[in-house]
């Protein structure tokens, strides 16, 4: 029987992508959507699209702080990819502090309700320090505590022929009283792939009426300073006129009107908002279109992203990159049908 998966924080489907994709030859270990829940209503109408247009109402717009799990339907597999705002070196890193950070806590809930199988948990590599290192420590406790084997892991997507720099903590969890031991995935096999952003950009070329690839409109001063800055170059290295600089005090954030380097993996596709964050084409004076940013993040052209220009822009960057995920899926996969894979030894002790 096909793993039916239940997903909380389920953003526009990065993970739900790659888990309904994954194939190892044999249906018996397809994974199949269940249900999902997210607290944005643009995101949810993009799953509801792409993941499950047959099923609309399995995907639940509500705030999972007053979200009733109660009446779902039983699942064989979850994943959540709980928020990572109060995790994330771009923020403040206020951890178990602040508003979001306790929420991966309602994942544990999920897995104490529903008792899946197995399950995978996603969140930012920062999550390993916030907190000085508590509150790393006491979600793995928690996750254990559910009944689980984990084996967290920081996985640099990069490396996996993903074209983008994105390290992500992902924790696949097995439920005790099952004898299976999931392995992560090898890079080896991805060594020779052309992951350059230029290839995932261009080829194919993005066709005219593609979907979501509005250009941005940009200001006389955005595009003399762009002009000034070279692939690979952000606005604090680059030399630029003194009526070009930016008056930034403190601490000054290298994504900040950075270009592509064409030849190689992009820097991380972010869901933040304005002030030269919004990744920027190398050889043109312009941010990257939402389509071109799917693409760093592995979305296929025929996935349309549901919402104004900047709600599209934030679902992006807080996704998983579609064939990343797979990749992790498909592991799972073979870990259940008794297949071996080529594996490298976890890099976070548990």
């Amino acid at each position: 029987m096909p793993f039916s998966l239940g997903e909380l924080f389920c953003g526009p489907g990065g993970i739900a992508w790659g888990a309904i994709n994954a194939d190892i030859g044999n249906p018996e270990y397809a994974i199949v959507h269940q249900w999902a829940n997210d607290y944005d209503e643009d995101t949810c109408n993009t799953y509801r699209e792409n993941i499950c247009p047959d099923h609309p109402e399995t995907v639940y717009h509500a705030d999972i702080r007053t979200f009733n799990m109660e009446h779902l339907a039983p699942i064989d597999a979850l994943a959540f990819g709980f928020p990572c705002n109060d995790y994330s070196v771009v923020g403040e890193q206020r951890g178990m502090d602040g508003v979001f950070g306790p929420l991966y806590r309602y994942g544990v809930h999920a897995l104490e309700l529903f008792q899946p199988q197995w399950f995978l948990a996603e969140n930012v590599g920062g999550l390993r320090n916030a907190n000085d290192g508590r509150a790393f420590k006491q979600i793995i406790e928690e996750l254990k505590g559910a009944g689980y084997h984990i084996v967290p892991n920081l996985y640099k997507f990069e490396k996996y022929g993903i074209p983008q720099a994105r390290h992500r903590i992902i924790i696949i969890g097995i439920r005790n009283d099952i004898d299976l031991e999931y392995r992560v995935p090898s890079f080896a096999p991805y060594a020779g792939v052309d992951n350059s952003c230029r290839t995932a950009i261009e080829v194919p070329p993005i066709p005219p009426d593609a979907l979501n690839n509005e250009l941005t409109r940009q200001s006389p001063t955005v595009v003399r300073r762009l002009e000034h800055i070279l692939p690979g170059q952000n606005a604090f290295t680059a030399d630029l006129p003194e009526e070009l600089r930016l008056n930034v005090n403190g601490a000054r954030i290298s994504q900040i009107y950075k270009r592509l380097d064409p030849d190689r993996p992009a820097y991380t596709v972010t869901g933040s908002g304005g002030g030269g964050t919004h990744i920027y084409h190398w050889a043109e004076p312009r941010a990257l279109t939402n389509r071109e940013r799917a693409r760093l993040q592995t979305f296929p052209d025929t996935y349309h992203f549901v919402g104004g220009k900047e709600s599209v822009r934030k679902q992006i960057g807080m996704a998983v990159p579609c064939r990343g995920a797979k990749i992790i899926f498909e592991a799972v996969q073979r870990t259940f049908a008794g297949i071996d894979y080529e594996w490298v030894p976890a890099t976070i002790e548990e």
